[in-house]
């Protein structure tokens, strides 16, 4: 009798041991994978409060756009992610393009996501606002002189304007919005004005052109805004100043905005966590992080933005729909190269 029940309380205990493993193992702990083009420091914060908050797990990869999305092609069906995140709508519509995302419908999103800031079709969601605004040399323009993007291809600005290179999806996606506004006849005509007006070759990069505006080598560009706020914050005495453009009338169309933003993936293996995560990511306590990491505007439009992003002040923003910057995308890279913008 004594030795079966040896044996009875060995099997019960290792089967108890085995039960537990699999319960407690961070190995089966419920998790979501993610691929960002965004780079660790932009998202992990987002991501520990989230797990806190919920106990999943989020794992992450970082790389560039191109990169992850042709990682997401060719694994197909067998891809570990369950979410994409990525800059430019540009990039978000050529994912969803791809066939690499999922269609989500949640009411969530849809109440903390303005519509053009999203997919109509449900499949991607911005989640930061950046707007692509004009700065100026505060020594030798004044601000009354500015009005839209449209007017610096007047020849006022010439020899005035620095620009970043057209191969830059920021611009593309600037210009792909002007001829959704223009139409392309129209939007060619401007672009050509501002490459009559440039005062040097294009630029490799927004901080590059801000330096030049700066120096006094150009006196106008066009940036992203948190690559202003980057530059001042390393250099606060620099005589630059945001002027918001196309806000003077109800039909100016208003400042162009971009966005980061995030797709769930066709082939994700957590459906459930990823929706969470995703939904958790519009929310009030995710959006002040973004807003506060990377100086960027939270998408959500009942969250005040960092203070140091309230003081350039309010503007109006345009109001097509984003999905326009990847339709028209392929568009506004032959637009430009007609116009000579290189």
């Amino acid at each position: 009798m004594y030795i079966p029940s040896i044996k009875f309380h060995y099997i019960t205990l290792s089967l108890f041991a085995t039960l537990s493993f699999f319960t407690i193992s961070p190995a089966h702990a419920e998790q979501v994978v993610v691929y960002s083009a965004r780079i660790e420091q932009l998202i992990k914060p987002m991501f520990d409060v989230f797990t806190e908050k919920t106990g999943i797990q989020v794992k992450f990869t970082t790389d560039k756009e191109g990169a992850l999305l042709a990682r997401l092609k060719a694994e197909g069906k067998n891809t570990p992610a369950d979410m994409l995140i990525t800059a430019d709508a540009g990039n978000l519509w050529a994912a969803a393009q791809a066939g690499l995302f999922r269609s989500y419908d949640s009411q969530i999103l849809k109440s903390n996501i303005p519509e053009h800031l999203r997919d109509p079709n449900n499949e991607w969601f911005g989640l930061s606002i950046r707007a692509r605004t004009i700065v100026y040399n505060t020594d030798k323009v004044d601000p009354a002189d500015l009005s839209t993007y449209e007017d610096l291809a007047d020849p006022k600005w010439k020899n005035r304007l620095c620009l970043r290179t057209s191969k830059k999806v920021y611009n593309q996606s600037l210009v792909a919005m002007m001829i959704a506004e223009h139409g392309e006849a129209e939007t060619e005509n401007i672009v050509k004005g501002w490459v009559s007006n440039l005062a040097t070759a294009p630029l490799s990069d927004d901080t590059r052109a801000m330096e030049f505006v700066a120096a006094g080598r150009c006196d106008v560009t066009i940036v992203n805004t948190y690559y202003f706020g980057r530059l001042m914050q390393k250099n606060p005495d620099l005589p630059l100043a945001i002027f918001w453009p196309n806000q003077k009338i109800v039909d100016d169309g208003g400042v162009h905005v971009n966005i980061s933003g995030a797709g769930l993936t066709r082939y994700g293996k957590n459906p459930r966590a990823a929706e969470q995560l995703l939904e958790f990511l519009s929310s009030i306590q995710a959006q002040k992080l973004f807003a506060e990491v990377n100086m960027e505007y939270p998408v959500n439009p009942n969250i005040a933005p960092d203070p140091a992003v309230a003081s350039w002040g309010r503007f109006k923003q345009s109001r097509i729909n984003l999905v326009k910057a990847g339709e028209l995308q392929a568009a506004a890279v032959k637009l430009m190269d007609r116009a000579g913008y290189r």
